[in-house]
Formats: C-alpha cells, structure tokens, sequence
C-alpha cells in the first residue's frame, strides 16, 4: 500500500514526464518506488536486484528519460560508475556518505543546527567568488563497514 508522500510524488513524476510528452509507465513506475527506498543513490544494477521484475535494459531506458525529465539526479562514483536518487525537489535535501573502495552511497542526515551551519559556510564561501549560490551538497568520503571490516 501506498503511503500519501509515495502517491504525492508519483504524481509528481507523471506531470514532470507528462511536460516531457513522456509516458510514465509501471517499468518507471517500479524504478521510482526502488529509489524511494533506497538508502541512498542506486546503480542500475542495483535497481535491478529490488525492481527484478523490469528487465535491466528497460532500467537503464527508464533512468534515461526520468534523468532527461528531471525527475533523478545522477552522481557519479570513483570509478565512473552512475547512480541515481530522486531529484531534490522529490525527495528533500540530503547528504551524501561515499565509500572510496567499494562506490556505496549512503544518504547522511544533519541536524537543523549542522546544516544551518554548513549554509552558513557555503554562503561564506561564495561571497568571496563571483558565483552565486542556488545550494549546496555535502559527500564525505571513507570507508563503509563492509569495507574496513
């Protein structure tokens, strides 16, 4: 069963592809509910272990167009490899922990306080550049505990 802030964003993504002259349909569908579990940003290969029942072809067709639509923001690992999440307007700002050995991406929560003082930071920053600021992410790099163990 579908909880409210599920159904809100499928909404969400059927008018952002609707825009595109985009279909969303239940291969895309299943992609997004994958990623809205995910405890952080996904290969296609990963997709493919919890949405098994779209083929791996039609992920990496679905991420295409959602990416294309705005609906995913890709990152990239070490090694080149592509992952995705759900694009900041979907799911909320968040935080990334990176392992510099295996590539896992894992979402990081700060408190109010620390991401006020991060803001705070970046805006600092940038004052003393020509740029001006839209946001700001965070990746810390280590090593996860598969990793070190």
């Amino acid at each position: 069963m579908k909880t409210h802030v599920q159904t809100e964003i499928h909404e969400a993504v059927k008018r952002s592809l609707a825009d595109h002259d985009v279909r969303y349909t239940t291969g895309r569908q299943q992609v997004v509910n994958s990623l809205q579990t995910a405890s952080g940003p996904q290969s296609a290969a990963e997709l493919f272990e919890t949405a098994n029942t779209v083929p791996l072809s039609s992920i990496y067709r679905s991420l295409t167009v959602l990416d294309e639509a705005g609906v995913l923001r890709k990152h990239h690992d070490a090694d080149g490899l592509a992952r995705y999440e759900l694009a900041e307007w979907l799911a909320g700002h968040h935080n990334h922990a990176v392992c510099g050995e295996c590539g896992t991406v894992e979402d990081i929560e700060l408190t109010p306080g620390q991401e006020e003082a991060l803001h705070a930071m970046v805006s600092t920053l940038t004052r003393t550049t020509d740029w001006e600021l839209s946001g700001h992410t965070l990746e810390v790099e280590g090593r996860c505990s598969a990793c070190r163990t």
